[in-house]
């Protein structure tokens, strides 16, 4: 099915919203945000007129790992008490072809809002059993996260800091058009 134009918005219950961090030098931490919502408004037409907007429960954040989730939450890291969202508002959105886009936006973490690019797969679309009409995609991007004063970290013994700066997004997503 050919995409279509309209307004969508991501089925939660059917995507995901992860990240990835260098840990201790050596290895990687992998976790997710379990609550966030995003309507995407899509011009077939006219791709420049298209519009994106996210908003993620940063308290939603889960690794696996209550101690370190809480101190993640914590003043460390995201403040979640004093910033309990993240926010994405595009301001740019780019069709290369029918599989792939990009789309630019500002990202607010912490207060502080700083512009970032997704790379964006589109996997197609398709109307489910229910009748509804979904797009399937990926999006990730690459972000520093002392860009939103998210400067905590600890030396280790054999060299080096215990986290890594670069932190890699990914949203599996499961668009339904409204």
């Amino acid at each position: 099915m050919a995409l279509q134009s309209g307004n969508y918005v991501l089925d939660a219950q059917h995507s995901t919203v992860g990240f990835t961090v260098r840990h201790a030098m050596i290895t990687k931490v992998h976790g997710q945000f379990t609550e966030f919502e995003s309507v995407i408004n899509f011009d077939v037409d006219k791709p420049e007129n298209s519009t994106a907007k996210a908003t993620i429960q940063a308290n939603s954040i889960n690794t696996n790992n209550e101690e370190r989730d809480n101190h993640l939450r914590s003043k460390d890291f995201f403040g979640t008490d004093e910033n309990p969202t993240f926010e994405f508002v595009s301001t740019a959105i780019e069709l290369q072809s029918e599989e792939k886009a990009t789309v630019t936006g500002d990202l607010t973490i912490n207060g502080i809002t700083k512009p970032v690019t997704l790379d964006v797969d589109i996997f197609g679309s398709a109307e489910d059993p229910w009748g509804q009409t979904r797009v399937g995609f990926e999006a990730a991007t690459k972000i520093d996260r002392t860009d939103f004063g998210i400067d905590y970290n600890a030396p280790i013994k054999t060299g080096g800091l215990l986290l890594g700066n670069e932190i890699s997004l990914q949203i599996d997503g499961s668009a339904v058009k409204q």
